[in-house]
């Protein structure tokens, strides 16, 4: 008992020092201390997105060796990591040896990982960061070369990584994706999901008991809402912002 309490006054303490945290090398601090503490080498905080093309699309901070991160970007792993792949099919932490469990891995994949350790990092833990509207995050802990996992600070870490990610969206307010100035209606959502499941226009209209031009002019204003021509990329924009989801589409 007196373990675990030790082990979350970590987490309280790291949380009421990101608080006072006024920009991002300030959390970069809190963060290198708290693994340190918990038994990691490494961390990574980050959006899932490109930065060798896109460096302001998201935040990034990490401790990873240099070239690490050369032949990261080289590749353009931050949207295709395995790990970070992972992630978007958790909502807590996971360790990295879990993920072929996860995911089904490439030999791409496998490769990535392999790199990874002869650039000395070894297993890991990623707690995801996932918000509606902006892009996929993580906050990821790792130990040295073949270092031994400290599960017993798995915990922790959950908490820390969400404290993290939560205060560098606070700090930094990276750039969202476009947001529509006006809300969907609930016939556009419904005309939307429908096209989202395949349907075409007529079949939308005798499902919904509308007319045929009812459902062309509700997806028309649905495209104009986002500034999109195509169907898919409607489809895309309303699952990335939470109009729908895509439990909506493979359950009905």
């Amino acid at each position: 008992m007196v373990v675990t309490m030790a082990r979350l006054m970590l987490a309280e303490t790291f949380e009421t020092i990101v608080q006072s945290a006024v920009a991002l090398p300030d959390l970069f601090d809190a963060l290198s201390e708290s693994a340190e503490a918990m038994g990691f080498r490494y961390f990574a905080l980050t959006h899932h997105v490109d930065f060798a093309t896109a460096p302001d699309l998201g935040i990034r901070l990490h401790n990873y060796p240099g070239h690490w991160e050369e032949w990261f970007d080289e590749r353009a792993l931050g949207r295709f990591d395995p790990i970070h792949r992972a992630s978007h099919v958790a909502n807590i932490g996971f360790s990295w040896s879990n993920v072929p469990q996860m995911i089904q891995l490439t030999h791409g994949d496998q490769e990535v990982l392999r790199q990874a350790r002869r650039f000395g990092i070894g297993d890991g833990f990623t707690v995801p960061a996932h918000v509606p509207g902006e892009y996929n995050g993580s906050c990821s802990f790792a130990v040295a070369d073949d270092g031994p996992l400290p599960h017993e600070h798995m915990l922790v870490a959950q908490l820390v990584g969400g404290l993290a990610f939560e205060a560098a969206r606070r700090i930094a307010q990276p750039r969202r994706a476009p947001q529509p100035t006006m809300p969907m209606t609930d016939r556009q959502r419904d005309c939307v999901l429908w096209a989202a499941r395949g349907k075409t226009d007529w079949e939308i209209s005798r499902i919904l008991g509308v007319s045929h031009e009812t459902v062309i002019q509700h997806l028309k204003h649905a495209r104009e809402r986002y500034g999109v021509q195509k169907r898919a990329h409607l489809a895309v924009m309303a699952l990335f912002d939470g109009t729908i989801c895509f439990s909506d589409i493979f359950i009905h």
